[in-house]
């Protein structure tokens, strides 16, 4: 079911992606023709803040396009901590009947007909019922939605704004693809993914390793082939995205862990499904298990050598 909830999940966010990079419908010389809602309300205004900077302050492109960035980036971000606060909510109440769902879990691997996999599953979401947790995750992913047009409107406004094509930026070539720009680009979105693993589970921590490779790859693989120009945006979004979560797990993040651990102390988590110690081990229960083993090594040890006397 979790398997199932993140392949429709990605696969509609894929099926955004490639939507919104067609919206904005180009001539056969590769300019915009002014059709489309995205181009309209959102790349044809941004498009125009960037020439007005241009024209009226005698600002570089580059800069131009940089500020832009920022000062939108800097109106979605309430958008983006909020939707960071609840998943950081949801990761914490997750520790707290993590013993039950490695139960449930058990149970269903362990399943040997139809009806005991399906009375497992059943418990499963008895526990997320009970404890008023979904297992979508009860973060959604409608602030990601509305955020995905704006980043769009960005993208082409970099890419076909007038003038950007035959500008520079300290040295660089706006309309021409820069290897030192999506270098700069990768590395800023590989930055933001580690950060975004630091004080999390291990385990959870396994689940994000693929992303953290993905979401770089992605990046480069788009920008070698864009003009500079698109490629600072990125780069520019790499580093704010690496500041805001900087920000969140060293400020955010210690008040949320104090708030739900209060929450549970008031409102402990109810139980549906008891642990199981073979599920769930102690640190204790390890170390008895190693003794054991370390025991039952040395007697074989000692019966060998009164073997040979």
């Amino acid at each position: 079911m979790r398997k199932l909830n993140k392949w429709l999940l990605s696969s509609g966010l894929f099926t955004l992606v490639l939507f919104l990079s067609g919206c904005v419908k180009t001539g056969s010389d590769g300019q915009p023709t002014g059709e489309g809602i995205i181009y309209n309300f959102l790349v044809k205004p941004m498009s125009s803040a960037i020439t007005y900077l241009v024209d009226n302050f005698d600002w570089n492109y580059g800069w131009a396009i940089i500020f832009i960035t920022i000062i939108v980036r800097l109106i979605i971000m309430p958008l983006g901590l909020n939707q960071s606060k609840k998943s950081m909510i949801q990761t914490e109440k997750m520790q707290a009947i993590k013993p039950q769902i490695d139960a449930a879990q058990a149970k269903v691997k362990e399943a040997t007909t139809r009806e005991e996999q399906m009375q497992a599953q059943a418990e499963m979401q008895q526990v997320y019922k009970e404890n008023n947790m979904s297992m979508m995750g009860g973060i959604g992913c409608l602030p990601l939605l509305i955020q995905m047009p704006i980043f769009s409107a960005l993208f082409f406004a970099a890419r076909y704004t007038k003038g950007i094509g035959d500008a520079s930026f300290f040295g660089v070539n706006l309309g021409q693809p820069s290897i030192i720009f999506v270098v700069l680009a990768g590395v800023a979105y590989l930055l933001q993914g580690y950060l975004s693993t630091i004080g999390i589970p291990e385990e959870q921590k396994k689940t994000m390793k693929s992303m953290l490779i993905v979401s770089p790859l992605m990046i480069v693989f788009m920008s070698i082939s864009s003009p500079a120009g698109v490629t600072l945006y990125w780069v520019v979004g790499g580093i704010f995205s690496s500041i805001q979560t900087l920000i969140t797990n060293q400020f955010l993040k210690p008040r949320i862990k104090a708030q739900v651990a209060e929450e549970l102390k008031q409102n402990p988590p109810k139980q549906v499904i008891t642990p199981r110690k073979d599920v769930t081990p102690t640190k204790e229960q390890t170390v008895k298990k190693t003794a054991v083993q370390q025991n039952t090594s040395n007697k074989g040890r000692n019966a060998g050598k009164q073997n040979r006397k």
